[in-house]
C-alpha cells in the first residue's frame, strides 16, 4: 500500500510539472496557459513568428492550417496595393457641365464623377463644392447627375453580411462614396421644452427626421431608455423615425448610422453644401453614367495611397479597403471595378513578387467575409516580403502602434513594449487574429501572424505570445 501510495503521489507531482512546463505543447507556457484559461481549443490556434533576415521561424504552430483572418487581410490587400498601383497613387473626383456658364447660371445639368475615391469626406466633398463656385457657378438650371459607374458591385446589399444594413462597417463600396455615407445623430434632453432634442451632422437636404422620441423620468440606462428608428422612402425622399424613451437624466448620448444609399446619400449631401455656399439648384438628381464630350468645371485629387492605407489599416476601415480592390482591379482590367477583377490583379500581383500563397481566398478583401482564408505563415511571408521591399516602411508605418493609435490605442498601456509593435488586428465572431512586427529591446525585429478560429476570448493569448516575442 506504501508502495502504491507512493508511486501514485510521484505520477502526480511528474503530470503537475509537465502541466506547469506546457500546457500546451509547441507553444511558450504563458500562451498555453491563456488558451486553456479561455478555453479555445489548440486545434483552432495558429502562430508563426520568424525574425528578419532569418530563415527559419522560431515558432511555427498549426502555422499551414486556412483560417478566417477577419480584418488582417487588410494587410494583403493594402500591401499589394502599394505594389500594383505605387505609393503616390491618387483617385479623382471630376464635376463636368453639360452646358455652358452665364451670368452665373449652369445651364443644363452638373455631371458629379466618382472614379473611387475611398476619403472623400465631408471636408473634402466642399473643397469639390467650393472649386464649382470658384468657376462662377451660382445656380444650376439642371439636375445634378450623379456616375458612380467605375465600380460595378452587382446586386451587392449593405446587410448581407450580418443583417446590420446601418452600421457604418457594413457600407457598399461606390464609386462616389461621400464621407463614409454616414450621419451621427445626437439625443439630447430638453427638459424646458418637454422634449428630447434630436441633432444630425451632416444633414442630407433630401433626409427628414421624425422625432417620436418620449422624454421620461427615472435613472439613465436599460431597456426603458431604448431609441430605436425605421428608415422609409417617402414621396422619393428618404425619412428616419425615431422612437423610444430617453431620461431627463441621461447626458447626450451620439450614434453614427449610415441610413441612405450611395446616390441620394452623395446628392443630398451636395445640395445642403451647396446651398450653404449661397449657391441654388433648379433641377433634382439623376443617377447615370456621363455621356462623353463634357467639359471638366472641377477636379479633386484624393489623399496619395500611403496615406489611405494608414486609414485602413490603423483603423480598420473596410469599405475603404474594398474601394483598394476595386480599384486594383479597375486599374489592371478595365472599367468597371469588380471584386472578381480585384482578385484577379491580387494574384497576378502575389506571382509577381514570388509568393504563392495555394490556400487564400481574398473575398472582398477587407474581411468581411466568412468565406475569406490565409495560414498564419502565408500572412507572415507577406510580411516578410514587405519589410525586404523598397515600400515596406510606408506600409509598416501604416500599422497600429501598441498603446497609442488605431486599434491598438488601449492595448500594452503602460507595459515596455508601448511603441514597439507595429500591428493589424482582426475581430468577427469565432475570429481573433493579430499580425505585424514586434521589435525587441535586443534589437532583433521579427514577423508575426496569430489567427484563432473558435469561440473563446483570444486576446490575452495573442499577448501573452507578444510579450514572448517581445522579450526575445
Amino acid at each position: 500500500m506504501r508502495s502504491s501510495g507512493l508511486r501514485a503521489a510521484v505520477i502526480f507531482l511528474v503530470l503537475l510539472a509537465g502541466a506547469h512546463a506546457a500546457p500546451v505543447p509547441g507553444l511558450p507556457e504563458a500562451v498555453g496557459t491563456a488558451l486553456v484559461r479561455a478555453k479555445v481549443p489548440p486545434a483552432a490556434f495558429s502562430a508563426y513568428v520568424q525574425e528578419i533576415g532569418r530563415d527559419k521561424p522560431i515558432l511555427a504552430y498549426n502555422a499551414d492550417v486556412p483560417r478566417n483572418p477577419a480584418s488582417t487581410i487588410k494587410l494583403v490587400t493594402t500591401y499589394l496595393a502599394l505594389q500594383s498601383l505605387g505609393p503616390t497613387y491618387t483617385w479623382k473626383t471630376t464635376a463636368l457641365a453639360a452646358g455652358g456658364v452665364r451670368n452665373g447660371v449652369l445651364e443644363g445639368d452638373l455631371y458629379l464623377v466618382g472614379h473611387g475615391d475611398p476619403y472623400l469626406v465631408l471636408e473634402r466633398f466642399w473643397l469639390l463644392v467650393r472649386a464649382i463656385r470658384q468657376r462662377g457657378v451660382r445656380e444650376i438650371a439642371g439636375d445634378v447627375v450623379i456616375d458612380n459607374s467605375w465600380f460595378d458591385v452587382g446586386s451587392l446589399r449593405a446587410g448581407d453580411f450580418d443583417g446590420r444594413p446601418y452600421s457604418t462597417y457594413n457600407v457598399v463600396p461606390d464609386a462616389l462614396l461621400v464621407n463614409f455615407q454616414a450621419v451621427e445623430f445626437g439625443f439630447r434632453a430638453d427638459p424646458a421644452g418637454n422634449r428630447v432634442e434630436i441633432s444630425a451632422d451632416p444633414l442630407p437636404a433630401n433626409l427628414r427626421i421624425r422625432n417620436q422620441v418620449q422624454l421620461v423620468d427615472g435613472k439613465c440606462g436599460g431597456p426603458r431608455n431604448r431609441i430605436n428608428f425605421t428608415v422609409a422612402s417617402v414621396e422619393g425622399v428618404d425619412q428616419a423615425t425615431f422612437t423610444g424613451r430617453f431620461s431627463r437624466q441621461c447626458a447626450e448620448y451620439r450614434v453614427t448610422r449610415s441610413l441612405m444609399k450611395g446616390p441620394a446619400y452623395t446628392f443630398g449631401l451636395f445640395r445642403t453644401l451647396w446651398e450653404e455656399s449661397g449657391g441654388t439648384i433648379r433641377g433634382g438628381m439623376r443617377h447615370e453614367a456621363a455621356p462623353a464630350g463634357l467639359r471638366t468645371l472641377a477636379t479633386l485629387d484624393s489623399l496619395p495611397l500611403t496615406d489611405v492605407i494608414t486609414g485602413i489599416n490603423k483603423h480598420s476601415n473596410n469599405v475603404m479597403a474594398r474601394h483598394l480592390l476595386l480599384t486594383v482591379g479597375a486599374e489592371r482590367f478595365g472599367a468597371p471595378g469588380t471584386v472578381e477583377k480585384g482578385q484577379r490583379a491580387a494574384t497576378e500581383a502575389l506571382a509577381r513578387l514570388g509568393l504563392d500563397f495555394p490556400e487564400l481566398v481574398l473575398g472582398n478583401g477587407a474581411g468581411l467575409a466568412r468565406e475569406t482564408r490565409i495560414s498564419a505563415r502565408s500572412l507572415t511571408r507577406l510580411l516578410l516580403d514587405a519589410e525586404s521591399n523598397s515600400l515596406g516602411s510606408e506600409f509598416e508605418s501604416s500599422l497600429a502602434l501598441a498603446g497609442l493609435d488605431g486599434t491598438l490605442r488601449r492595448r500594452f498601456r503602460g507595459e515596455p513594449s508601448v511603441g514597439h509593435m507595429h500591428l493589424k488586428t482582426g475581430t468577427l465572431n469565432n475570429v481573433r487574429a493579430v499580425a505585424g512586427y514586434v521589435q525587441a529591446p535586443s534589437g532583433r525585429k521579427f514577423a508575426v501572424a496569430v489567427i484563432q478560429n473558435s469561440s473563446g476570448w483570444g486576446e490575452d493569448a495573442q499577448a501573452a505570445l507578444l510579450r514572448w516575442i517581445y522579450r526575445q
